[in-house]
């Protein structure tokens, strides 16, 4: 499945037209009843307002172009042309099917070309599209993508590892498993050795 573009992904969001907010915490308030409870009782009516308040932080991501976040770039490098790499970049995400967490860490690199980012803006990046209803596998291919196309770089990879309340907390109930979804571009896919070595990195991290 290919990814969606940074700039595909922009223009599908501009053509959503976003419920109000009123309209928001009368669907908590629906889905409160659903469950068998009383959305009028006093421990519950105010929780479609905070639950329309979480969803504002959860979902933030979609307000933040990621374009923007590594729109400046410095070029006085001083000639260096290694590995730039960012490990254990908290992951905070709900998965598109359930709507459950996404708990984990991603391990952010690229190989500059004419010049770097702050190292701040590529850890924004992993929050932006984290901060969205996604699938693991598209949000690791989005990382890639919108440094490839922001950066240029002779090569990017992006390593996730995280744990699906949707697989801990429903269904199959396995507490203990792991997923790791990995996208190399570049350098980092035709050089093996490259690729063993960001691979070595993160593992002591």
């Amino acid at each position: 499945m290919d990814a969606v573009t940074p700039e595909a992904d922009r223009m599908a969001q501009d053509e959503i037209k976003r419920p109000t907010r009123e309209e928001a915490e009368a669907a908590v308030r629906t889905l409160i009843a659903w469950t068998g409870d009383d959305p009028d009782r006093e421990g519950l009516l105010e929780t479609p307002k905070r639950v329309v308040k979480a969803y504002e932080e959860w979902f933030s991501g979609y307000n933040d172009d990621p374009a923007k976040v590594l729109g400046k770039k410095f070029e006085d490098v001083q000639g260096y042309d290694d590995m730039v790499l960012l490990t254990n970049i908290d992951v905070e995400s709900h998965c598109e099917h359930h709507i459950a967490p996404v708990l984990g860490v991603a391990h952010v690199a690229y190989l500059p070309t004419k010049a770097v980012v702050g190292i701040s803006k590529i850890a924004r990046v992993v929050e932006i599209f984290a901060k969205r209803l996604q699938t693991q596998e598209t949000m690791t291919a989005q990382i890639a993508d919108a440094l490839t196309e922001a950066m240029e770089p002779l090569g990017v990879a992006v390593y996730v590892d995280a744990k699906h309340q949707c697989m801990t907390t429903r269904g199959v109930h396995h507490q203990n498993v792991s997923t790791i979804t990995t996208t190399f571009t570049g350098q980092f896919k035709t050089d093996a050795d490259l690729r063993n070595r960001f691979l070595r990195l993160i593992e002591k991290a």
